[in-house]
């Protein structure tokens, strides 16, 4: 028998700007996307930890992240 005693995923984000918006709004559009997606993780209450965060030139913003799989604890993984 086996059984799962810690998960964690660790993923790489990358926020787009959106084609259609005009060039003053296209930062404040991934930004907006990007706090929508860190508010969907705080209430989904899953632990995740966010790694790095890194704005490129052309506006693009890349996050990287650890999370708690599924409902598994994450031991150490998240510290």
């Amino acid at each position: 028998m086996r059984r799962i005693k810690f998960a964690c995923v660790e993923q790489t984000v990358q926020f787009l700007p959106k084609e259609d918006l005009e060039p003053q709004y296209v930062e404040a559009g991934v930004k907006e996307e990007l706090e929508n997606f860190k508010a969907k993780l705080e209430s989904s209450r899953k632990k995740y930890k966010i790694l790095e965060e890194v704005t490129h030139p052309d506006k693009s913003i890349v996050i990287k992240l650890k999370r708690q799989y599924n409902d598994y604890p994450c031991g150490e993984y998240l510290e």
